[in-house]
């Protein structure tokens, strides 16, 4: 079996347009597994393979491809941008154990690269730091370092100097080495030559030069003594302390290049190897208890001849099957072997196994832990679940997935639609855990829900195109929620005796606003036997039923406490039933009492605009009802953050591009339920009634 430490598990991410997917076919191509590089822009790229990601130029859902390089083994996953796929991002890096994030030379720190930031911070991902577009008008590599430092707050090692700016970049200095690598304009990544460094940048070579080796020193006591009394430590006890820094998150060794022209990438590959962690020297992934959540305080060590663990973290459907990707942690799998699925407590049988490269496959008999592979054919396995050992059970932990925000009604145009979209559905569900599909009961419309309106466009797209499914979409529908606010105390009795067994139960309760993000919350005070034990569970499942369906206009109401404190009961008549009836009546008849309200799901939005259209684009957002929160001046334009409600930021993008001439872009993402003005309320209160009639 292969030796773990030769192994590297990577992501790269970044912002809409960094690069990511160029980088990616830079690496295939210089590790020699393509032989000709695809272009984004035509279409052609190796790891966006479907469609929509050819058409649109973006990447959509994040595809794996493996490669070597100086003998060692690369997992590499490419990951989108757009703030609708975040999931993607999300769940890339929690099976992943160091990341390249890529910037743009003349954009820089964008706000989805902030989005990408937080979330690998979030999973403790080591990273490298690759500035991109070197060439492009405007790029300024220290510009995008102090970008590094002041929004992201994190620590840029330079290791790389770029040669040259924007038409004139030809090459970049390692400093490490002191070596400038100079490209020809062939255009080919193999053409460089390595010569000295320019004479007008010495002096700038040093400065940083001693700023690295100072920072990577920190890493050794001895070695930082020995610096200090004047002694110039060895590039390979150098690299050993970057590789520690990085692997600690105490800096984040930082390249330049231009993926497109071919120059730079190999120093960021060399970076991968030399920086960033094994699957050993990684923290191992904590197992959890399966009922509660919670650590239990053992982990699943990285070793080949431990037990099976492992977790599925995508499920993809090509035209081969179900594929299920799976990152083995610790243990072998073996090809007709027998495994656990802890959270369903079924067991598979492997079929075949393969390693995945984009869209094709090379078939394998056995795999180990450190390896991320894919398993053709698994029934019953989804996102976050953990495959193990029958013998030894465990639960890894669970991923986390944001709730969907907007949703569009869909119905077939024909019959012979309906149930292929049934089955359709059903697999893009299990592919996307942040795109959830339900049924209007009222209408018999189908409801999509996801993350954003480009999300959902490209899930009616896939559905059409992929599955032949032909829709009629309605407009995006807001996520409401309902609450109230004021505490209320009331009684109420449901009886129903003439002839026969009777029902009765007569309930005291009050009811009064949680603490936001509670949810619901039940507690009962009854004493003296005046509503027997037995029956508060019926209460609070009563209760609990209707929350679902709100008084105002039928939304899921949100942060209420009921404490039950007195009732009676009927020796006889009474029943668990009676009193679960009682309940949902005691709901309906209390909820309009408490100050019910509507809320609406606010969202961040981050929004970047050149400096002359400033006013014009704050001006349009206090118009959509936004609260500007900050505005930060850079050098290419200016970026504005504000809270605005979903319902107000429909068809935003074409609206920004129009007040920007074409320049300006944002991402937003759901920050939190606030209330709705009564004029807003009452259309939705009022839309609402309109359409259950």
């Amino acid at each position: 079996m292969a030796d773990l430490s030769k192994y590297r598990n990577i992501g790269i991410f970044a912002h809409v347009d960094a690069g990511k997917t160029t980088t990616t076919e830079r690496i295939l191509k210089l590790t020699g597994k393509i032989h000709k590089t695809g272009e984004v822009h035509d279409g052609e790229s190796t790891t966006d393979f479907m469609e929509q990601e050819a058409e649109r130029g973006i990447t959509i859902q994040s595809a794996a491809v493996t490669c070597e390089w100086n003998g060692h083994r690369l997992n590499v996953i490419d990951t989108p941008g757009h703030v609708d796929f975040t999931v993607e991002v999300y769940r890339s890096l929690k099976v992943l154990d160091g990341g390249i994030g890529v910037f743009c030379g003349s954009g820089g720190v964008e706000p989805q690269s902030e989005t990408n930031w937080r979330y690998a911070n979030e999973s403790e991902v080591s990273r490298l730091i690759f500035v991109n577009k070197l060439d492009r008008m405007g790029a300024d590599f220290f510009n995008v370092v102090d970008q590094v430092k002041n929004v992201l707050g994190a620590n840029p090692l330079v290791m790389t100097l770029p040669i040259g700016r924007e038409d004139d970049f030809v090459g970049v200095v390692d400093v490490l080495t002191r070596k400038a690598y100079v490209w020809d304009d062939s255009g080919l990544p193999e053409n460089y030559e390595i010569q000295d460094v320019p004479a007008d940048m010495v002096d700038d070579l040093e400065a940083y030069r001693e700023e690295l080796v100072e920072t990577a020193v920190e890493q050794d006591d001895d070695l930082m003594e020995a610096y200090m009394e004047g002694e110039e430590p060895s590039i390979e006890d150098l690299k050993r302390c970057i590789r520690k820094g990085t692997r600690d998150l105490a800096f984040f060794p930082t390249f330049c290049g231009s993926a497109f022209k071919n120059k730079g990438v190999q120093l960021v590959l060399d970076a991968v190897v030399d920086y960033l962690p094994a699957p050993t020297e990684v923290d191992p992934q904590p197992l959890t208890d399966p009922d509660t959540g919670e650590a239990t305080g053992e982990v699943a060590t990285v070793d080949a001849d431990a037990p099976l663990k492992a977790l599925a973290f995508k499920i993809m459907d090509d035209r081969f099957g179900a594929l299920t990707f799976i990152r083995i942690y610790s243990g072998r799998m073996k090809k007709g072997d027998t495994i656990l699925n802890s959270a369903t407590g079924k067991t598979e049988r492997i079929g075949r196994m393969c390693e995945m490269q984009a869209d094709e496959r090379n078939e394998l008999t056995e795999a180990q832990a450190g390896d991320i592979i894919a398993v053709v054919g698994m029934k019953n396995v989804q996102t976050g679940h953990t495959l193990c050992d029958p013998k030894h059970e465990c639960t890894l932990e669970a991923m986390i997935f944001p709730e969907p925000v907007i949703s569009i009604a869909v119905s077939p145009k024909d019959k012979g639609s309906t149930e292929k979209m049934g089955i359709a559905i059903g697999k893009m569900v299990a592919e996307d855990p942040s795109f959830q599909v339900e049924t209007d009961e009222d209408s018999g419309e189908t409801i999509l829900k996801g993350m954003g309106e480009l999300h959902l466009d490209i899930k009616v797209d896939i559905l059409k195109r992929t599955y032949g499914v032909e829709l009629e979409v309605g407009a995006p529908q807001v996520a409401y929620r309902e609450t109230i606010t004021q505490p209320v105390e009331d009684s109420y009795t449901h009886k129903k005796q003439s002839g026969g067994s009777g029902q009765f139960a007569k309930i005291d309760y009050r009811i009064k606003p949680g603490e936001p993000n509670s949810g619901f919350t039940f507690s009962s005070s009854v004493v003296g036997g005046n509503v027997p034990k037995e029956f508060w569970p019926a209460v609070e499942k009563g209760f609990e039923g209707m929350m679902d369906n709100g008084v105002l206009a039928g939304f899921p109401t949100l942060d209420v406490e009921v404490e039950l404190f007195d009732g009676s009961f009927h020796a006889v008549d009474s029943s668990a039933i009676a009193y679960e009836i009682a309940a949902k009546g005691a709901f309906r008849q209390s909820m309009p009492k408490a100050g019910a309200q509507l809320l609406e799901p606010i969202m961040h939005v981050d929004v970047f605009t050149p400096e002359d259209h400033v006013g014009d684009v704050i001006g349009d957002l206090n118009r959509r009802r936004g609260m500007i929160k900050d505005q930060q001046a850079g050098t290419t334009g200016v970026r504005i953050k504000a809270n605005v409600p979903l319902s107000e930021m429909f068809g935003y993008i074409g609206h920004l591009r129009t007040i920007t001439s074409g320049r300006g872009q944002f991402s937003m993402e759901f920050e939190h339920y606030a209330a709705c003005p009564a004029n807003v309320a009452e259309e939705v209160i009022a839309k609402a009634k309109e359409d259950n009639k």
